[in-house]
């Protein structure tokens, strides 16, 4: 393949390696694919096959974190009471246990 020719030193490959990556008799290392990423300007999730777009999967995490005494309690013992930004942070924290965090 022409392509995985010219791609070979440029990821730090030699071609030998590259075809046994592609005929299944090796596996890529994590570095390896981290390279072929940069070099194809992919994500890895499209690498992986995860997804068909290239910049790969977008997500829009939101923990969710669950309302008990126990938590409460922990998030109380994280931040200095007389900080207002502690304070300001352990409000936010306290109202997306109450659900107040969703879109």
């Amino acid at each position: 393949m022409p392509a995985a020719k010219s791609c070979a030193p440029k990821v730090g490959l030699t071609q030998s390696a590259i075809n046994r990556y592609e005929n299944n008799q090796a596996e890529a290392s994590y570095k390896t694919l981290i390279s072929y990423a940069n070099y194809f300007d992919v994500s890895l999730d499209y690498i992986y096959g995860r997804t068909d777009k290239p910049q790969g999967k977008l997500y829009d995490f939101m923990p969710k974190i669950e309302d008990n005494d126990d938590m409460r309690l922990f998030i109380e013992m994280c931040f200095d009471p007389e900080s207002p930004m502690s304070g300001k942070l352990k409000d936010t924290l306290l109202q997306m246990m109450k659900g107040g965090g969703e879109k």
